[in-house]
């Protein structure tokens, strides 16, 4: 049986239990509190006995983990303080990884392979537009066209526009303004980095579930950059998660979980979300834990979660919030209501009085059940907690396992390819056809000598019958008149 995790010392230890850490948790706090360090001290423990993690590394000050720290003068104080006798500085394995290729591995995923709900919401799309990208992905899977990139996904739009009076039928009515107003969604989408996103080689998962020197692997997605692309960032993780959800086999509850799944800025992830997505983040969030997949949500309110999602967390980490508005009042009082009441703390007060490193923390026990609530600091972290330098990111980065891989794309026959194949075949038979039509044309007509011979003719019978004409008219008005031989004899 794996020992249990040290997180925190109040009144006694506060342990993670291994096989609980697959029940889910959430770190909540106010800026500065001291949510990432505590998201930093779970991931080390966890690594230490073989749990592969992965986090997003929004402030860009996590990479510091894959060398050993301790000097910090915080760090030190908080070893005194909690008299910790072993404490030692610790290096973990990290791997990089960049959406955009910049800080880390690049990170890439299909157009298929994310479907047309999750790409709706990076879109923004409303429902009818919606519902054309729907017919835009099912006309590409009946006619066996991949949609790997941006140009592909182009190019089937365009494909589905121009043809849209043959799909009618068959899928429905396709809207000339939806298909404009997707397009224009996908320029902007690409303007802000994302077509990177989009690709081969796609982000093999098995990639983020690696050990090294008997420790989990500690995979840190560069996000200070991405933020600024709210909707991609949070996308992405939810992708992530659904990918592992449906490709990982069942275990039920292990000793020890298979991935840990750190989810920074947790509430962008509900943020204006539609109805179907919801559903499908809460029952993801429901079945994963029995592919031995833990997640953890780290957010400044526990209000930013949905009810159905914040009951599925086990796991507690709550540090201060502000109560300076009846809005911020009503948050405290909900934050302290979701833990099990400890007699001797009064939970709402105290999430308003805690300090900087110290939280309210509730984990769940050997049957599953949480535990009272204990006012506790959290330990220090025994890895570097300065920023690492470009050069040291640089270095981990070459010396990965994986460096190479995803750094060379792939351009394999897809929807763009295909379509373009067909669009130059169509044009050129068009081209021939109008040709042939020409050749025919001017095959029925008469050459210019040909003209010119059967004018002369036509104007010489006209002169012809024209002479002829005029010396029967000059006989038969002869007759009429009367004139005989002796006046013909004058002439």
């Amino acid at each position: 049986m794996t020992a249990p995790l040290l997180i925190a010392k109040g009144e006694t230890e506060v342990h993670l239990l291994p096989k609980m850490a697959n029940r889910h948790g959430m770190i909540a706090g106010a800026t500065g509190t001291g949510k990432t360090v505590t998201l930093r001290v779970i991931a080390e423990q966890l690594s230490k006995i073989g749990v592969p993690v992965f986090m997003a590394d929004v402030k860009g000050d996590l990479g510091g983990i894959c060398k050993p720290g301790g000097n910090n003068p915080k760090v030190i104080e908080r070893v005194e303080t909690l008299g910790i006798k072993d404490f030692a500085p610790e290096a973990f394995p990290v791997v990089f990884w960049d959406l955009f290729g910049e800080q880390g591995h690049p990170v890439r995923t299909t157009i298929s392979e994310m479907g047309p709900l999750l790409l709706s919401r990076i879109l923004d799309l409303n429902d009818t537009q919606e519902g054309v990208l729907n017919l835009v992905f099912k006309v590409a899977d009946d006619g066996g066209l991949l949609l790997l990139d941006l140009n592909d996904l182009r190019s089937m739009l365009r494909f589905v526009g121009d043809n849209a009076e043959k799909f009618r039928t068959q899928y429905g009515n396709v809207s000339t303004a939806s298909i404009g107003a997707i397009q224009r969604q996908l320029l902007a989408l690409e303007q802000q980095g994302a077509g990177k996103f989009f690709g081969e080689p796609a982000l093999d998962l098995e990639d983020l579930i690696q050990t090294a020197g008997g420790k989990g692997v500690i995979n840190i997605l560069a996000a200070d950059k991405l933020m600024r692309s709210p909707k991609l960032y949070a996308t992405f993780l939810l992708w992530m998660m659904s990918e592992l959800f449906e490709r990982l086999p069942e275990v039920g509850d292990p000793e020890k979980p298979k991935l840990a799944f750190f989810f920074d800025e947790a509430h962008l992830l509900f943020d204006d979300v539609p109805k179907a997505l919801l559903d499908k983040i809460e029952q993801v969030v429901r079945l994963i834990r029995s592919k031995g997949v833990g997640v953890y949500f780290i957010s400044q309110n526990p209000l930013d979660l949905p009810q159905t999602v914040l009951g599925q967390l086990g796991n507690r980490i709550q540090h201060a919030l502000r109560a300076f508005t009846p809005a911020e009042q009503k948050a405290v009082r909900t934050a302290a209501e979701t833990f099990r009441q400890n007699p001797k703390i009064d939970a709402e007060k105290a999430i308003t009085e805690l300090g900087v490193g110290e939280a309210l923390v509730s984990m769940l026990d050997e049957k599953g059940m949480p535990t009272i609530v204990d006012r506790a600091l959290i330990m220090p972290p025994r890895s570097l907690l300065e920023p690492l330098s470009a050069q040291d990111r640089q270095q981990i980065i070459q010396q990965s396992l994986v460096y190479g891989h995803y750094e060379k794309t792939v351009d394999r026959e897809s929807a763009f390819e295909v379509l373009k194949v067909r669009t130059e075949q169509a044009q050129a038979q068009a081209a021939q056809l109008a040709q042939q039509k020409q050749q025919a044309k001017q095959a029925a007509q008469p050459s210019p000598v040909a003209e010119l011979v059967e004018s002369v003719a036509k104007s010489a019978l006209r002169a012809a019958g024209t002479q002829m004409g005029r010396q029967i008219m000059r006989g038969v008005l002869g007759g009429l008149l009367g004139g005989g031989g002796s006046r013909r004899t004058r002439y």
